[in-house]
């Protein structure tokens, strides 16, 4: 059972849940041995005693351990203690791409492609690790405080030992492929689905496809074509576009081939967005719409049963800046329907002898095509016999017959290696004969067996006018950048640690200084972040007493900042940290200032008051002591004043009632006062021999009320 403060694999401490999915819980951590705050994300009790579930959460941690990119939310330990199996990754701050497009409505084309570009570089990263994601969308994506995008969730990739494997969950249906809704073969080019879905979504704040029922969005998946997004948002440009309606065809093959194809693409879109460079597969009987079938119907249904989870957002943020975890619910499909111990057994069987049949039939095909360097000539008598023994004990070969691939674009040639589980490393030459980018050496020979995994080096043609490299090792990020790119190269930025080469200087280059490659050719430039073990974490201050600050922060041996500021805050009680400079877990120099702001408690609530009044006429009662009585219709000056002096009226009517409405005042009350004219009769004294009388006069008379104002 987790608990807050509890500590787990002798380093790890409990500090607080962030976040929840279907198989398990998210917990913000600090790593004791490295002193960094981590997210351990822990297998629920109730999963815990399944062998299944146990199994399941174990190939998510291999999969995911062994990926490690700047665009992939990384995995650092994994573990089990005592009944609980947990993980241990990346502590991203930040907030989810779903969050992000509905604060801004929609992306513009900019920047929905330069996301595009940090998303499929993570994506091309597991996809050359045969790790396929299956649940590409927004909520899987986390853009940090920092503006760095990373994929995470790879909660349903499983490591493949092959190009495709057979799908057995469906996703978030508004993102799923149609080869995903119907229940067939799922491989990277679903994820290239997927995320052109996510791109449509940034382009115009909405997804393609809607329904009242998963099974009603999936078969829109399977039928319908793809909206353009130019429809909703007629300024996105014609090659953005373009890329969106390649990477959601219903016809795997008529998408993008892979991630580098997509990247190459997207970043030409950046430097001409309107021109047509995008070039769209030729269709096929499959590419169409296609009608669903009653067994893809049955399928389909049986699929959304176990959707519980999709239509959540995935990841669950404590504030936009808090850290972002989550794990979608596909994995938690025995919680909806019950589980049978049997027929598992029996899917499993069945699986497994499904996937060596496929693997026979992979390595029959790979010999007739590759072997004895014929180049797909069928000679079964010279081609290697496989024994049913060896196709059950090793149904994927340790090592690949090297294809002809001289002739061919680098481009096709990469796609044809990588497809047989190779790494491409590619050098350009000059030629006055071979056209630019074309094949012309390898160094491993046609035939050859190349174990997979192993690198295999392309001499490439620069054309007989490739442009030299510039050496730009030794020199900072900014200033090899800029040289590259008045030679026309494109970069590409990388960083690692270096124990010679001092922090933000360039420690590589690919291609290398001096070869001559072809104008726009992407540079990888590798910049140094210094040695590992010279930075330091900052801690995390928020919350803290200034004088456990202070003592954090020599502990770390980090000094605090020129001053300590105080300041209102209403969510930080007074007395506790509620602002630092560096955010905890950032890796600083020793000895950085940290500077940090203490909380005053919540600033004083200012009172103010509104006037709501009516002013009558003088009354009979307020000008009988002056001895007469006010004229209805004659002119009476009107006057308010407040307690602590303003003037809220100073006017004159003849009529009344009059309102008042004034707002934000300062004190609780004033006063009103009325001066106007009365008759007043007096006795006259007759002159002597004349009669006596009475005579009227005018006199001006003033009268005062008490006005209360009400609180506002």
């Amino acid at each position: 059972m987790i608990k807050i403060g509890m500590m787990i694999g002798d380093r790890y401490e409990i500090l607080e849940k962030i976040g929840t999915g279907g198989m398990s819980d998210v917990y913000k951590g600090k790593d004791h041995k490295l002193n960094r705050f981590v997210a351990i994300k822990v297998l629920k009790q109730e999963f815990s005693e399944n062998a299944n579930f146990v199994s399941k959460f174990r190939i998510e941690a291999q999969a995911a351990a062994g990926l490690m990119h700047p665009n992939i939310v990384n995995v650092y330990d994994v573990g089990e203690e005592n009944g609980i199996y947990y993980i241990v990754m990346e502590l991203v701050e930040g907030i989810t791409l779903k969050k992000y497009i509905e604060k801004k409505a929609r992306l513009s084309y900019k920047e929905a492609v330069s996301i595009a570009i940090q998303v499929s570089m993570g994506i091309e990263a597991a996809h050359n690790h045969h790790i396929i994601h299956r649940d590409i969308k927004p909520q899987n994506i986390i853009i940090s405080k920092d503006g760095k995008v990373k994929v995470t969730d790879f909660g349903i990739a499983k490591a493949a030992t092959s190009n495709t494997i057979t799908s057995n969950v469906m996703g978030s249906v508004h993102y799923t492929s149609p080869e995903q809704a119907r229940g067939g073969y799922s491989d990277e080019k679903s994820d290239i689905y997927s995320l052109g879905i996510t791109m449509f979504e940034m382009l115009t704040g909405r997804v393609p496809f809607n329904g009242e029922t998963t099974v009603a969005i999936a078969i829109k998946h399977i039928q319908e074509e793809l909206p353009s997004p130019a429809e909703f948002v007629p300024e996105i440009p014609g090659s953005v576009e373009s890329i969106v309606l390649k990477c959601c065809q219903k016809s795997p093959d008529r998408r993008y081939q892979n991630m580098q194809e997509l990247i190459a693409d997207l970043k030409q879109s950046l430097m001409n967005p309107d021109e047509d460079f995008v070039v769209q597969n030729d269709p096929d009987m499959d590419s169409g719409t296609r009608m669903i079938s009653d067994s893809d119907m049955a399928q389909i249904k049986r699929r959304a049963a176990y959707q519980e989870y999709e239509e959540q957002d995935s990841m669950r943020l404590l504030s936009d800046t808090a850290a972002l975890y989550e794990e979608d619910g596909v994995e938690d499909e025995e919680d909806d329907y019950d589980y049978n111990p049997r027929m598992e057994r029996v899917t499993t069987l069945l699986a497994v002898f499904a996937g060596i049949v496929i693997c026979v039939i992979v390595i029959i095909l790979a010999v007739r095509v590759f072997g004895n360097g014929r180049n797909g000539e069928e000679d079964s008598s010279d081609g290697p016999i496989v024994s049913e023994e060896q196709e059950t004990e090793s149904p994927a070969p340790t090592y690949v017959p090297m294809p002809s691939v001289v002739g061919k674009t680098a481009e096709d040639a990469r796609n044809i290696l990588n497809e047989l589980g190779l790494s491409v490393e590619v050098n350009y030459e000059e030629s006055s004969t071979i056209e630019i980018g074309i094949v012309m050496n390898t160094n491993v020979e046609v035939g050859q067996d190349v174990e997979v995994g192993s690198t295999v080096t392309l001499t490439v043609s620069a054309g007989q006018e490739g442009i030299e490299v510039a050496k730009v090792t030794g020199l900072s990020y900014e200033e090899a950048e800029q040289t590259l790119k008045e030679q026309g190269f494109e970069v590409i930025r990388m960083e690692g640690y270096s124990d010679t080469v001092e922090a933000g200087l360039v420690v590589s280059q690919t291609p290398s200084a001096l070869s001559k490659v072809p104008a726009g050719t992407g540079i990888t430039l590798t910049v140094s972040l210094g040695k590992e073990n010279a930075k330091v974490a900052v801690p995390n201050l928020m919350g803290r007493t200034e004088m456990d600050g202070r003592a954090m922060l020599a502990e770390a041996g980090l000094d605090v900042g020129d001053g300590v500021t105080y300041e209102f805050n209403s969510q930080y009680p007074e007395g506790q940290i509620f602002y630092q400079s560096y955010s905890s877990g950032s890796m600083v120099d020793p000895g950085t200032k940290i500077d940090f702001k203490v909380s005053q408690g919540p600033a004083p609530r200012e009172v103010t008051y509104k006037c709501n009044a009516s002013i009558t006429a003088p009354t009979e009662d307020e000008t009988k002591e002056y001895g007469g009585i006010y004229r209805t219709g004659d002119s009476v000056a009107v006057k308010i004043v407040t307690d602590d002096g303003q003037v809220l009226m100073d006017t004159t009517f003849n009529s009344f009632p009059q309102a008042v409405n004034a707002h934000g005042l300062k004190s609780s009350g004033g006063t009103l006062t009325l001066t106007f004219k009365i008759q007043v009769q007096s006795e006259a004294t007759a002159e002597p021999g004349a009669a006596s009388g009475s005579a009227v006069t005018e006199k001006e008379v003033t009268v005062t009320r008490r006005l209360t104002f009400v609180e506002e």
